[in-house]
């Protein structure tokens, strides 16, 4: 496989992947992002063929922060959203069998007993196996306790969905958790500055984009997985084509449909962001 042409000018481009549910038969609502486990198998077989190197979103926020070791030359980061059931069991499993380590984020009131979120409903895994999945090798973040979107919110339930995810998780694992993901990528300043003075040390958003070397701690770039990727699609990404680059400004379709999301908002009340 051929290694992407780079100018000094070009920073070198970093494929962040975004994964949901790794099953055959998933509920309608989340079968548009969700691959089967033999799909995911020859995914991972192609990231561990690329010749680049796995690490964790905390490596690459680091980096981001001119703190701690520099990445390797041609890194890759793997994400899976939300605590589906097959996360703690056979897909770190086939994680751990090639050696690929990854971030999990979690979703607190779909993965607790007697709590509830905006998901709909589908086979999770319990907070309870939260310590299983760092113990296959990889990292927890969190992902908010009901699925909302972010950006829609008052000041007071914005800061309860990032606080109290990230407390319950610590309570879990017995241990700081420094990283979030946005439900649907959804995001905005107010929701990037209450992420930082929440805590957290790095957010993804989704973008389906490339992240950079010069990509936003608080606003990562990732590729979302969907039922029609290929093994094809894989490559290119490990190659550094098939996308953008970020980081680049929102466009004003994506400021058009905040605001438009806002004021239903302001009707309805919080919805499921998804």
């Amino acid at each position: 496989m051929t290694t992407p042409r780079t100018s000094p000018r070009t920073p070198p481009l970093i494929p962040v992947l975004l994964y949901h549910a790794v099953m055959d038969d998933p509920p309608d609502w989340i079968a548009e992002f969700t691959v089967t486990p033999k799909e995911f198998g020859a995914q991972l077989d192609a990231v561990a063929a690329s010749g680049r190197t796995p690490v964790r979103i905390s490596d690459l926020a680091d980096h981001l922060a001119g703190r701690g070791a520099p990445l390797p030359p041609r890194p890759v980061v793997l994400t899976f959203d939300d605590g589906f059931a097959d996360l703690p069991g056979p897909t770190a499993e086939a994680l751990a069998s090639r050696g690929l380590p990854a971030t999990a984020y979690l979703t607190t009131g779909a993965i607790t007993p007697g709590l509830r979120s905006l998901l709909p409903p589908a086979p999770m895994m319990t907070l309870a196996q939260a310590p299983l999945l760092e113990r296959s090798g990889m990292e927890v973040g969190a992902h908010t306790v009901t699925h909302p979107q972010l950006d829609t919110l008052g000041a007071r339930r914005l800061r309860y969905e990032l606080c109290h995810s990230k407390v319950v998780l610590e309570d879990a694992l017995g241990h700081e958790v420094r990283h979030l993901a946005y439900p649907h990528g959804y995001n905005s300043r107010a929701v990037r500055r209450a992420a930082h003075a929440a805590g957290y040390e790095s957010a993804v958003a989704v973008r389906h984009a490339l992240s950079s070397e010069t990509d936003e701690a608080y606003r990562i770039a990732r590729l979302i997985l969907r039922r029609g990727h290929t093994v094809a699609d894989i490559e290119a990404w490990m190659d550094g084509t098939g996308a953008r680059a970020a980081p680049y400004p929102d466009s004003l379709p994506t400021m058009g449909w905040r605001l438009y999301r806002r004021a239903r908002a302001v009707v309805k009340g919080p919805e499921f962001a998804g």
